[in-house]
C-alpha cells in the first residue's frame, strides 16, 4: 500500500507484509495507549483490539490524541475506531468499549486471530496486575507503561524488562512489581519506565464505580496524577517501536 511505502523503504516490503499480518491488543487508550495505538497503525499493523471505558473529559484535552473540545464525552474507543479507519481503511478493528477485568480474558485464548502482543496502558493498579498476569501464563509478549505521570521530561524514558527497573521505590512501580512477585513473576514483562523523580503539588484521589458489560460492579480509588503533553505521548511511540520490531526480520546489512 501507497500509505506505507516510506516504511518499506526503512524495513521493507517482506517486513511491511509481516506487520500486516500481526494483531496487538491495546489496553487503555489514554495518553500512553492512544499515542501507541495510532503509531501501531501507521507503521502497517494489520488488527488491532483496543479496550478501554471511558469517555473524554476537558483534563485529557492537555496529552491526549483524541480529545478536543469537539470530543468530549464521546467514547474514547468509538473515537479511535473513526481516526485508525481514516488512517488504513483495510485495518481490522476490535471495539471493545469496557473496563479490563478478568471477563475479558477471552481474547487470550480466541484461536480466530491470536494475539501476537499486548500493550498495557491501564492505569488502575487491580487491572494492571491481573492484565500482566494474564498476558504471563499465556505466553504472549506484553509491554507495559509503569508510569508516564508526574513527570516532565521524555528523555528520561527507557526500555528494559521488569527486573532491570532502576527506580523501584517510586510508589506506582514498587506496588507492581511487590504484586507480580506475589503471583510469582519477577521478570520476562517488558516496560517503559522514566529515570524521572515523579513529582506533583497536590495528591488528588476519589472512588469511583464502574459497571462492566457483564454487569459486575467494580470501585475503586481512582488517583489523579499530574501530566504533561510530553511524556506520555513519547512513552506511547516508545511501546508501538518496540513492538514493530519485535516482529521484523533482519533488514540492515
Amino acid at each position: 500500500m501507497e500509505i506505507f511505502s516510506r516504511n518499506s523503504l526503512f524495513w521493507g516490503e517482506e517486513n511491511q507484509n509481516i506487520l500486516k499480518k500481526q494483531h496487538v491488543a491495546v489496553f487503555g487508550l489514554g495518553g500512553v495507549g492512544g499515542f501507541c495505538a495510532e503509531s501501531l497503525a501507521r507503521a502497517g499493523i494489520g488488527e488491532l483490539t483496543l479496550v478501554d471505558f471511558d469517555v473524554v473529559s476537558k483534563t485529557n484535552i492537555n496529552r491526549q490524541i483524541v480529545a478536543l473540545h469537539s470530543t468530549i464525552g464521546r467514547e474514547k474507543t468509538e473515537l479511535f475506531e473513526a481516526r485508525l479507519k481514516d488512517i488504513n481503511p483495510e485495518i481490522k478493528l476490535n471495539i471493545i468499549n469496557d473496563f479490563y477485568t478478568e471477563n475479558l480474558n477471552s481474547l487470550f485464548t480466541s484461536h480466530s486471530s491470536p494475539l501476537t502482543y499486548v500493550a498495557d496502558a491501564i492505569d488502575t493498579m487491580r487491572s494492571k496486575i491481573s492484565l500482566l498476569e494474564t498476558c504471563v501464563k499465556n505466553g504472549i509478549p506484553v509491554i507495559s507503561s509503569m508510569g508516564a505521570g508526574n513527570r516532565i521530561d521524555p528523555t528520561k524514558l527507557y526500555i528494559s524488562d521488569i527486573s532491570e527497573i532502576e527506580n523501584k521505590n517510586a510508589p506506582f512501580v514498587s506496588n507492581i512489581i511487590y504484586q507480580l512477585k506475589k503471583r510469582g513473576i519477577e521478570k520476562g514483562i517488558t516496560v517503559v519506565a522514566s529515570r524521572e523523580k515523579p513529582f506533583s503539588r497536590e495528591k488528588i484521589s476519589e472512588t469511583e464505580s464502574i459497571t462492566t458489560n457483564d454487569g459486575k460492579n467494580i470501585e475503586f480509588v481512582k488517583i489523579t496524577p499530574a501530566s504533561t503533553p510530553f511524556v506520555a505521548s513519547c512513552a506511547g511511540i516508545f511501546m508501538a517501536s518496540y513492538i514493530t520490531q519485535s516482529f521484523l526480520k533482519e533488514y540492515k546489512s
